[in-house]
């Protein structure tokens, strides 16, 4: 296992030894850890509590608030907070009808 994963990290050094002009693939390169991570986040996002509501309200928050900027803390705190209010009220509504 170790012996793979040391290959798919050195097999890209050893095939590129000089540096990539193309400015599409460069690019591309960039992104790609970013992509990786936000496919294997949102599903986790949407599928880590007992409502899905409530993690959608969750993630409302916190799109909002790292759109307008704020610090990551606020942003965590935020969205941990709406998640745990919206379940709150699911859970209250739900027992009443």
């Amino acid at each position: 296992m170790a012996g793979v994963t040391y290959l798919v990290r050195m097999l890209p050094l050893a095939v590129l030894k000089r540096r990539l002009e193309n400015r599409f693939v460069r690019s591309l390169l960039l992104y790609i850890p970013y992509a990786v991570l936000g496919a294997m986040t949102f599903p986790a996002i949407l599928y880590s509590t007992q409502y899905m509501a409530a993690a959608a309200a969750g993630l409302v928050v916190a799109v909002v608030l790292a759109l307008l900027e704020k610090d990551l803390l606020v942003v965590a705190l935020s969205a941990c907070g709406a998640v745990v209010i919206a379940e709150a009220a699911i859970r209250y509504f739900g027992r009443m009808g």
